[in-house]
């Protein structure tokens, strides 16, 4: 099997596992977990949480309006793309490896959208009355996928058989 393909196979298969394990506990925190909707004190410092999120991080760019989930949806698949030719393209398997969970929490969070014209939050972290803002699976290996884009910027790019 050569380098590109190994790579390509990694990052796939770890984008439709983000895209799995994203949605199995969407729908398990909305139909079973919060029927009825509350919050849930788990840890000290940690609940679960119904939020919804009209916008990118933090809210930001989010709007009431009909079209916005639809501009969002257009960005995401954009950069899904973007990504996702990348991936094709690269022999490198920790760019595999950090790619495919940013394009798997992408289409996640695609997937809400469409359903339901927000993203769907859920995690809850805080400390002393101060919380990080609610977010789910999706969101979680985005930041990892874009923390190993990282690395590999700073490492640079190796060729592996």
């Amino acid at each position: 099997m050569s380098a590109s393909v190994g790579a390509r196979r990694l990052g796939l298969l770890l984008a439709a596992a983000v895209l799995a394990l994203d949605q199995l506990s969407k729908w398990w925190i909305l139909a079973v977990v919060m029927d009825p909707p509350r919050t849930i004190a788990v840890a000290p410092a940690f609940n679960l949480v119904m939020g919804w999120n009209r916008g990118v991080s933090f809210g930001l760019f989010g709007g009431d309006d009909a079209l916005s989930p639809w501009i969002l949806i257009g960005v995401a698949l954009a950069i899904v793309a973007v990504l996702g030719r990348w991936l094709w393209q690269t022999e490198d398997r920790l760019l595999g490896a950090a790619l495919g969970p940013v394009i798997g929490g992408a289409l996640g969070n695609v997937v809400d959208r469409v359903r339901f014209g927000a993203v769907f939050d859920f995690l809850d972290f805080h400390w002393a009355g101060y919380h990080w803002p609610a977010f789910n699976v999706a969101d979680a290996a985005i930041t990892l996928g874009a923390a190993g884009l990282l690395v590999h910027a700073l490492v640079g790019e190796r060729k592996t058989a």
